[in-house]
């Protein structure tokens, strides 16, 4: 069991990402002595130093002298060298599904999970309940443009926490409300299989206590098994969907606008009123629905929950407006699973009617591209351009035969570009883009740079 006492001198390693720097802030507003150490500085590391933290760029030994615990990242490898030198110091190691329960300790955990959706969700929720004056803690894959951060140490009862499958993560929590937005086969690099996949979620699924509430998305199968599973049992369910007339709370009237999307919210058949986002894509409007559920939960009545959702901005890079440039609309979405790339070349489709969407695609990982290769080459039917750029390798080394080469000759669209660096996709937006078009920046990686070179050029032709 790890014991947390504030004070302590904790040091994480790989403290850039998303994940870490989470942690690192929730710890150091909760009074911790923070260092950390990445292979290089970012956004994340500037704002936790600015606020006290100590932050090395590379690693040496000598980073973890006095450490009383070390943190490291899923991408961080055992034989890291501050790793090995915190072993031979004796000072123990952790994941971070080892320490999260002790962060958490004391404060009603609300963790949202999926393979979609999840971000989005965590920051609606922890969006309404800051706006309601809740003051929650939270922990978020993405930034909340409410706070400008990606977690935050609340004073309220609740602790709002995106919860990651990969590394199994989120089997690390002691929740008592779980969302599950959706359960779809990904991450093959650690997960062998669809199945293993699954059981991975049944697991996190059975942390929940007897009295804890699960909010399952009615609309996806796999969590609707989870739904059923719990209710035959008589244990706490609330089911939420668009499609299924099963689901308890629901979605109807849903009206696209260039600047909304507009929807009616029923619960057993009562309409609780209408729910104005600025966010597109039905997706979205499911999300909204798990967070409005959330709300309840914490007793938040649901026209101040509505009323706050009104004002939610997105999440950092989910559907992320950078900028309109002489009529062209640029976003970057983080979307990079199949089924994220069709929905959110949707939403752009539903938001911007009259506009030609140019999807950008940078594909991540090559065990991703892989394994879902045949579904990657269905999900551009509703772009009309389509840029896909090489492989973005992140932890892996390339698989023999796995190019985004070959994936792109195969993609179901009239028009494929394969334009292998950033800079050769950005060089083809600016001379082919005419207005009103929407590019569409999809990646998981490093691809944002093509939209701000893009934006570098085409404003510099005007």
């Amino acid at each position: 069991m790890v014991q947390l006492v504030p004070g302590q001198h904790i040091h994480l390693v790989g403290i850039g990402g998303t994940g870490l720097s989470a942690i690192a802030r929730i710890l150091l507003e909760q009074g911790y002595h923070i260092t950390g150490s990445d292979r290089s500085r970012n956004a994340f590391t500037e704002a936790l130093e600015a606020d006290g933290a100590i932050i090395y760029e590379g690693h040496d030994p000598t980073h973890v002298i006095g450490a009383e615990m070390v943190i490291i990242s899923s991408a961080i490898p055992r034989e890291n060298v501050e790793v090995l030198a915190a072993h031979a110091q004796g000072i123990p190691v952790y994941k971070r599904a080892d320490v999260m329960s002790a962060i958490m300790s004391g404060d009603v955990g609300i963790a949202i999970a999926g393979t979609h959706g999840k971000t989005t969700t965590t920051a609606m929720t922890a969006h309404i309940l800051i706006e309601t004056g809740q003051d929650p803690s939270y922990i978020i894959g993405g930034i909340l443009p409410t706070t400008g951060r990606n977690a935050g140490a609340g004073r309220g009862r609740a602790f709002v926490i995106e919860a990651d499958e990969y590394d199994n993560m989120f089997h690390g929590l002691t929740p008592q409300v779980e969302v599950i937005t959706n359960v779809e086969y990904d991450h093959p690099d650690f997960f062998r299989s669809p199945h293993e996949l699954t059981e991975s979620f049944s697991h996190f699924v059975g942390l929940l206590p007897r009295d804890g509430l699960l909010i399952a998305c009615a609309d996806d199968p796999v969590a609707m098994i989870f739904a059923d599973n719990r209710t035959v049992v008589e244990l706490p369910v609330a089911t939420y969907g668009i499609h299924n007339a099963r689901a308890m709370w629901q979605a109807r009237n849903i009206h696209h606008t260039p600047d909304s999307t507009v929807f009616d919210v029923y619960r057993h058949g009562e309409n609780l009123g209408t729910v104005t986002l600025t966010v597109p894509g039905e997706f979205n409007v499911l999300n909204a629905l798990a967070a409005l559920i959330v709300a309840g939960h914490e007793r938040v009545p649901f026209t101040a929950a509505s009323r706050a959702l009104s004002t939610f901005r997105g999440a950092g890079r989910r559907f992320d407006i950078r900028a309109e440039v002489d009529g062209v609309v640029v976003v970057d979405d983080y979307a990079h699973h199949p089924t994220a790339i069709h929905a959110t070349i949707v939403a752009a489709r539903q938001r911007y009617p009259e506009h030609e969407i140019w999807a950008v695609w940078q594909p991540h990982t090559y065990s991703r591209t892989a394994a879902l290769q045949d579904q990657y080459q269905q999900a551009f039917t509703a772009a009309h351009h389509v840029l896909v750029t090489d492989i973005y390798a992140a932890r892996e080394k390339p698989i023999v035969g796995i190019t985004a080469a070959s994936v792109a000759s195969g993609i179901d669209n009239p028009d494929v570009h394969y334009t292998p660096s950033l800079e050769d996709a950005a060089r083809l937006l600016s001379e082919q883009v005419r207005s009103p078009a929407v590019i569409l920046i999809m990646s998981a990686g490093d691809a944002p740079r093509i939209g701000e070179l893009f934006i570098q050029w085409r404003g510099a032709q005007q």
